[in-house]
């Protein structure tokens, strides 16, 4: 009997099990939920934003197209940047609301 609880196929797989609970909750689970995250940011961009991109440019989202962003980076200066290269949107500054009212005008303008 105790050949039984020593060998068992049960506690050959207790490890295995183990070690998979563990990588999902330390690496798997993380890892979907700061892509969620990402998703829902990319997804709810807006004209008039203040964001980041993974190269390091910041600018204030002028308009879209498709997956492409344009961003405003100085004035009379534009880039089209691809949807995924937005690594984060910076907070809303209180000094900022004329900069995006400058934004908008040269927006309607072009």
């Amino acid at each position: 009997m105790g050949d039984l609880l020593l060998g068992g196929p049960l506690t050959q797989l207790l490890p295995f099990v183990l070690i998979f609970g563990i990588f999902y909750f330390l690496l798997i689970r993380p890892q979907q939920v700061q892509r969620r995250k990402t998703q829902e940011m990319l997804a709810n961009l807006k004209t008039g934003d203040r964001v980041m991109t993974s190269g390091g440019i910041y600018g204030i989202i002028t308009g879209f197209r498709d997956n492409i962003v344009q961003l405003q980076v100085a004035s009379q200066v534009k880039l089209d940047v691809s949807r995924s290269a937005i690594t984060s949107v910076q907070g809303d500054e209180s000094e900022g609301g004329p900069k995006r009212e400058a934004v908008a005008k040269s927006s309607r303008k072009t």
